[in-house]
């Protein structure tokens, strides 16, 4: 018998959280997740993978359950040495815990593995179920385009000291993707779209995360080549986000904050853009022409709520 094929291209929090309700939903099928790495950055000399991270350890059951990212039951000592130090930036905590994987991966890195193979040695500790691929081997590292509060002048800063630091509170006028346009898609991401009988978009950040890995090029044409229906699933919920900042991005790239607002930017599949189908909350109306539009709950509450989510987006996917 063979078994379903799946492919869910994810962000961190929300994609972590809403694969393990497609595992819950479909337990004999092969998951692939591809996953945005343009939240990436070096931090203290340590390479840091905030999404593949948090889908790793989401999957594996080490996740810090309140705060969605991080360990489970963290402790930060090298953070509090190095702020004793003064070392910058002291706004992006490493935990003990955490600092290990970072480690373990900056190393393999200098060696010159590739990072999808970094990822899988990574993932044989925590078996997350799933296999775990980052969109890209090669560097892609997301920029915002703020005012600068002191000199009144563009400035371009790493997305995470405008999302962590800043908390997205600096007005943003563009989102640059830094080396997409040198970037392939990582093995195994092209011979994953083409062999799926399911292709679904979590309900991540359409901007910085789905829309950083599709901006791969020849990632996203691998996708619209897959013989699989492409559904997508809102995360925006009455007219605002579940989880995350997407309502500070999409304005930047002139996106209406609704549920209808992301499927038109998506698009239907039938005229050049992602989509099959798009599920938006059971609350919601959204009106995405050439697209299969389901109303359905849309709340990752519960476990059994986010693995009946992730059964209706099969469901919309045809399997």
């Amino acid at each position: 018998m063979v078994c379903m094929r799946i492919v869910v291209v994810a962000g961190g929090v929300g994609g972590a959280r809403f694969l393990r309700g497609v595992l819950a939903a479909e337990p004999g099928a092969e998951v692939t997740a591809v996953v945005n790495t343009g939240d990436d950055v070096t931090m203290h000399g340590l390479r840091v993978c905030p999404d593949l991270d948090t889908v790793m350890y989401t999957l594996g059951d080490g996740i810090d359950p309140g705060r969605g990212w991080g360990r489970r039951d963290e402790t930060w000592t090298v953070k509090s040495e190095l702020a004793a130090y003064g070392a910058e930036p002291t706004w992006f905590g490493l935990g003990d815990r955490d600092l290990a994987t970072h480690l373990v991966r900056t190393r393999m890195l200098d060696a010159g593995y590739p990072l999808s193979q970094v990822t899988a040695a990574l993932a044989e500790r925590w078996q997350p179920g799933v296999t775990l691929l980052p969109m890209s081997d090669q560097r892609v590292e997301t920029h915002v385009v703020v005012t600068d509060p002191d000199t009144g002048r563009p400035q371009a800063i790493h997305f995470q000291e405008w999302w962590v630091r800043h908390r997205a509170a600096l007005d943003a006028s563009a989102f640059v993707q830094v080396g997409v346009d040198e970037a392939r898609p990582a093995p195994g991401v092209l011979e994953a779209f083409a062999a799926a009988d399911a292709v679904l978009l979590a309900p991540s950040n359409p901007v910085v995360s789905v829309g950083t890995v599709l901006g791969v090029p020849g990632l996203r044409e691998g996708l619209l080549a897959s013989p699989a229906r492409v559904v997508g699933l809102s995360p925006i919920v009455g007219g605002d986000v579940v989880r995350g900042m997407a309502d500070r991005c999409l304005p930047v790239v002139g996106v209406e904050v609704s549920a209808e607002g992301v499927g038109r930017h998506y698009g239907s599949r039938a005229d050049g853009g992602l989509l099959d189908a798009w599920l938006v909350h059971e609350t919601d109306r959204a009106d995405v022409p050439g697209v299969d539009v389901r109303a359905v709950p849309l709340l990752m509450d519960s476990p059994e709520a986010t693995a009946a989510m992730a059964r209706a987006a099969l469901d919309a996917a045809g399997v």
